[in-house]
């Protein structure tokens, strides 16, 4: 268990003081956060803001990622007992990390809603705090990217995806599966310095636009440290983003998303390479297109949940984290 974890303490959400250390509360029990963190938007002192971006009005295919934040954090309460294996640490001794709960906007005025999510991403950022988003479909990566680079400029990204999300039709739709096209032209993203994984699909009106791609075929072949380097070395130093759609891996392992591919990485994978990023400090971080009324025992949203707290630990690393346990 974590340094602060002592006797069961029921409703942490509501009830815990402190931003760091974790505390014990029954799986089953109490009211809901991200790793029972403390619900608040105060933002003082504050890391890591996790936060659930509930939108699902741009998905090409099953709708339902409206939910996926509750799932994760459901599943969260699973992992809440503090070190982390294989990091052998708990990622809370080191990060102040809170649930800032969820973005808001007027669902009867959807055009409105890209700017709800940049605002509400602004306001965390603005405090001296980064975000953890949980999806939600992949779209609100883009309103988050026109946030984060007000403050750093261009973002090298690396995206876990079946898809490129970079098609380019006549009629210029933008929808969660041509976001990332926008945000190279509108400079959000360096393609240079952008990496997708796992991809394993093909459309009419793609681009490359200098970004270099890992196919799911590749992935498998090259093992999660090779692939790992490739990333490394094509991030550089400057500031970047880290987007995990869950349809990177495969359905065996992450049934309840809205455009399953075959062939994708199982979570084994998924979280090697993550692993083997140690040391990448992540500027913002996001796990999207989670869509639980397609899920299996809560086989995707648990595999998210797992994605989302390594992700914290990759964060507690570059800020000198290491095992204690």
């Amino acid at each position: 268990m974590g340094k602060d974890v002592g006797q069961p303490l029921t409703d942490a959400a509501f009830r815990r003081n402190d931003l760091k250390g974790s505390t014990f509360e029954a799986s089953y029990a109490g009211t809901l956060s991200f790793m029972r963190r403390k619900y608040t938007r105060d933002l003082t002192g504050v890391d890591v803001a996790v936060t659930g971006i509930p939108l699902d009005i741009t998905v090409s295919n099953r709708p339902g990622t409206r939910f996926g934040p509750e799932a994760i954090r459901r599943a969260t309460a699973q992992h809440a007992w503090g070190p982390v294996w294989p990091w052998r640490f708990d990622p809370f001794d080191t990060l102040a990390c809170v649930d800032y709960g969820d973005c808001e906007w007027d669902w009867g005025s959807p055009q409105t809603i890209p700017d709800a999510i940049t605002a509400h991403v602004a306001s965390v950022l603005s405090a001296g705090a980064t975000t953890l988003n949980l999806g939600g479909d992949h779209f609100t990566t883009y309103p988050t990217l026109r946030a984060y680079a007000a403050k750093y400029g261009p973002l090298g990204i690396v995206q876990f995806d079946a898809h490129r999300d970079v098609e380019e039709g006549d009629d210029g739709r933008l929808d969660h599966g041509s976001m990332f096209a926008y945000a190279v032209r509108e400079g959000l993203i360096d393609p240079s310095r952008s990496v997708q994984v796992g991809i394993r699909t093909c459309f009419r009106g793609e681009q490359s636009h200098g970004i270099t791609i890992l196919h799911a075929d590749r992935v498998h072949e090259m093992g999660a440290e090779a692939v790992a380097q490739v990333i490394r070395e094509t991030l550089g130093d400057g500031p970047s983003y880290l987007t995990f759609d869950i349809d990177c891996l495969d359905p065996a392992t992450a049934p309840g998303t809205g455009t399953p591919v075959p062939g994708g990485l199982t979570s084994y994978q998924a979280l090697a390479i993550l692993r083997a990023l140690k040391g990448v400090d992540f500027t913002g971080m996001d796990v999207v297109e989670v869509s639980p009324p397609y899920d299996h025992a809560e086989m995707t949203s648990n595999a998210a949940a797992m994605i989302a707290i390594e992700m914290l630990c990759l964060k507690a690393w570059a800020q000198g984290a290491r095992p204690d346990v």
